[in-house]
C-alpha cells in the first residue's frame, strides 16, 4: 500500500461523521469467534435499555469489539497489508464505530434505584430548606442570636 492510500484510509476512519449511513456487519470475527454483529445489536436496541442480566453480556462485546477495532486499525496503520485489504479493514472498523455507537447509546435503567435516589435527595433538600426557614444550625438546634 502506498503512504497517501494508508493516510487515506487513516482519515477516512477517524473523520467524525464515518459512522453516518454505514452498515453494521452481519457478522463478524472478534478476538477468534464470529460474532453475529448486527443481529446482537439490533437484539439489545430492540429493548431500549440493557437489562441487568444482559449488562455484562453487553459489556464484554462492547471490550471485544473495541479490542478488535484497535487490532484492524493497528494494521492499516503499519501499512504492511495491501490497499484492497485495508479498504476491507477501513469497512469494518467503521461498521464497528457504527455498533459501538448503538450499544453505547444504551444505559441500564434502574427504575426502583433511580426513584430512591430522587426521593433521598428530594428530602435532604426539604430538611435543609426547612433549617434555614427555621433558622437552625446544621446540627438541627436553634441559631442563637448574636445580640
Amino acid at each position: 500500500m502506498k503512504e497517501y492510500e494508508r493516510k487515506q484510509l487513516l482519515e477516512r476512519v477517524g473523520r467524525e461523521g464515518a459512522t453516518i449511513g454505514a452498515d453494521i456487519p452481519e457478522e463478524i470475527e472478534v478476538q477468534g469467534d464470529t460474532l453475529e454483529l448486527r443481529q446482537f445489536v439490533f437484539e439489545i436496541k430492540r429493548r431500549d435499555t440493557v437489562p441487568a442480566e444482559e449488562r455484562e453480556r453487553v459489556d464484554e462485546a462492547k471490550k471485544n469489539l473495541r479490542r478488535e477495532r484497535n487490532e484492524r486499525l493497528e494494521l492499516i496503520e503499519e501499512g504492511e497489508v495491501s490497499y484492497e485489504r485495508g479498504e476491507e479493514l477501513a469497512r469494518s472498523i467503521v461498521g464497528i464505530d457504527r455498533a459501538l455507537n448503538a450499544l453505547e447509546q444504551l444505559e441500564p435503567v434502574d427504575l426502583e434505584g433511580e426513584a430512591a435516589r430522587k426521593e433521598t435527595a428530594d428530602q435532604k433538600r426539604w430538611m435543609n430548606f426547612l433549617q434555614q426557614a427555621l433558622g437552625h444550625d446544621d446540627d438541627g438546634s436553634p441559631r442563637r442570636s448574636s445580640l
